[in-house]
């Protein structure tokens, strides 16, 4: 393993595991949690609406529970369950409605204020830098879930894990999922 000047480790105190290939100078930052999503863990099996969607399912739960951070008139905004990064939401339409053309001018109009809000409430709490904002329409386009329309808002901080392998002096802050809910839902404009 090759020394980091800034790294708050020294070589002895990594770990070296054996069968891996050729020592570089990369970080590893496992994320298992992910490994659920990839398998298909709470996948509908249908494109219909209805209890298999997990987006229709989740607003007829408590807050807490679906960790909805806040709902809007025609969306919400709720916790991925599978973060790229802490702090990711879904602005999601309670609609079932694959695509975008889909949405009447009131559900691409609260899902545009959601987003804005979203933004807003994760700068207050955690001073993101930036945003990643898009969703995946269909599924060769990458949506996990792509019968339900939803929007994903990832917050984005300089040196952080981005979707590349970390490297010298990245960490990661883990937050339980409930605890993230609460502090946005409390700090929502």
């Amino acid at each position: 393993m090759t020394d980091h000047p800034d790294s708050p480790y020294t070589p002895e105190e990594l770990v070296r595991q054996d069968g891996v290939g050729v020592p570089d100078a990369f970080l590893r930052l496992w994320t298992p949690h992910r490994m659920a999503y990839i398998e298909g863990e709470n996948k509908p099996t249908s494109s219909e609406a209805g209890s298999g969607c997990p987006f229709c399912r989740l607003p007829s739960l408590p807050d807490a529970d679906a960790l909805i951070v806040h709902r809007g008139e025609s969306a919400y905004a709720v916790l991925n369950l599978y973060p790229y990064n802490p702090g990711h939401l879904m602005i999601v339409p309670y609609r079932h409605v694959a695509d975008y053309t889909e949405l009447t001018d009131a559900e691409v109009r609260d899902v545009a204020d959601l987003t804005r809000q979203a933004m807003q409430a994760i700068r207050t709490v955690s001073a993101a830098h930036g945003f990643n904002i898009g969703m995946n329409q269909g599924e060769i386009a990458g949506a996990g879930i792509a019968a339900h329309l939803h929007q994903h808002v990832v917050p984005r901080w300089s040196g952080d894990v981005n979707f590349m392998p970390v490297i010298a002096n990245t960490k990661v802050l883990p937050q339980l999922l409930p605890d993230t809910r609460a502090l946005l839902a409390k700090n929502w404009p």
